[in-house]
């Protein structure tokens, strides 16, 4: 067998441009916001996950500053060194508060929180379940940890009954988003809770897009089904998503988390946040609960975008969150539609496989409590300019 060499890359490269599978990134010169500046032209942007807009938020930047002037920039180690500051432990205990649970951990991502976890939880002999559109880190996690992977159809909790073990002394972990990030719908959270209970396993929910958005007080899709933490032992949220902000957590029973702490190599082996990003997502934390009229504004906007999509024939999914993909299908014609909606002025990113299934490609729009209904009639009407091309498109 030949060494891995360039050429052998640059193959591969190329294959992906002729799948048009090909990610570029794109250089934003601005502050996240509704108006995105990029190689100088500024754009009206819907591919942001700042769902309560906080990301630039007047008292987060000074929160942060402040606590930049007091803690430096680095936290300079693990928090099993020397990195776990006053500001990251009173973080953790306002999360474990927020999500009302006994305790909660930082991690430094909601990838690593994920991976930390489940290879905390479970080895070789184990069962891990999960659904078939959950986050690529949940699933990476799941192989990672050894244990025998089941996947089952999306949202089906009789499906999932079926790959659960009958054993109940087989230790199992039934996994799930609890809003998906690709198609912006809530999992079946209470039939999934019965089931875990009745095959004798542990439900974790991944709950990063619906913390601060989804549920009356903006505490996720738990609160938004009424599930108590003894219905789901397990939740993880981020921090960079509804709140604005970086890192994530994981919330649960004090041996849960005294359990991660000894265990869970993601958290164990890497550095901690910035004191300040700890300072400033408590920070979050409070305007969830002092500002709920951005929770208020959100809504409408999604009714207000379902409403005029729908209108137009666009095909929708069935989501009530912030998150409203357009389905379009082949990945060649999402990016020509992205690329028709950019030349308009308006930034929305195509979805395509294998981050979504094969002949699912989709654009990806996303609405902010920081966007404006001005903004949103703006992309309908961009979007009714375009029909010729999506109407083709979808079919």
């Amino acid at each position: 067998m030949q060494p891995l060499s360039d050429q052998d890359l640059a193959v591969a490269l190329d294959q992906r441009r002729a799948q048009h599978l090909y990610r570029s990134r794109l250089v934003s010169e601005s502050p996240q916001g509704p108006l995105q500046k990029i190689q100088g032209k500024q754009y009206l942007s819907f591919c942001s996950n700042d769902y309560l807009g906080l990301a630039n938020h007047p008292k987060l930047v000074e929160e942060g500053q402040r606590a930049l002037a007091e803690w430096g920039v680095g936290s300079g180690a693990a928090h099993l060194v020397n990195g776990h500051s006053s500001a990251h432990h009173a973080l953790e205990e306002e999360l474990a508060e927020f999500t009302g649970r006994p305790r909660a951990l930082l991690f430094s991502t909601g990838y690593m929180a994920n991976l930390g976890v489940i290879t905390a939880l479970c080895g070789r002999g184990d069962r891990v379940i999960q659904d078939r559109l959950n986050h690529a880190s949940l699933v990476d996690a799941g192989l990672l940890s050894r244990a025998k992977l089941g996947r089952y159809a999306h949202s089906d909790p009789e499906a999932a009954a079926a790959v659960m073990p009958d054993d109940l002394d087989v230790r199992s972990l039934l996994v799930t988003d609890g809003v998906f990030s690709m198609d912006g719908d809530l999992a079946p959270l209470p039939a999934l809770a019965e089931l875990a209970h009745t095959k004798g396993a542990w439900l974790m929910v991944d709950d990063a897009h619906g913390l601060g958005v989804v549920g009356t007080r903006g505490r996720g899709s738990l609160e938004h089904f009424g599930l108590n933490p003894d219905q789901v032992p397990v939740l993880m949220g981020t921090l960079g998503k509804g709140l604005g902000c970086f890192g994530a957590f994981v919330a649960g029973s004090e041996a849960l988390i005294e359990t991660l702490i000894q265990q869970a190599r993601s958290y164990i082996y890497t550095t901690a946040l910035p004191p300040a990003v700890a300072a400033a997502a408590r920070m979050a934390l409070k305007l969830v609960d002092q500002e709920p009229e951005r929770r208020d504004a959100l809504r409408r906007l999604v009714e207000q975008f379902r409403c005029g999509a729908k209108t137009m024939g666009c095909q929708l999914m069935a989501s009530d969150t912030p998150i409203q993909p357009i389905l379009i299908g082949d990945s060649d014609r999402a990016i020509a539609l992205s690329a028709a909606l950019r030349e308009s002025g308006i930034l929305i990113t195509a979805i395509r496989p294998p981050t979504v299934p094969q002949g699912s490609a989709r654009l990806r729009v996303t609405l902010s409590a920081a966007h404006s209904s001005d903004q949103v009639d703006r992309l309908l009407e961009i979007l009714e300019e375009l029909k010729p091309l999506w109407q083709e498109q979808s079919q």
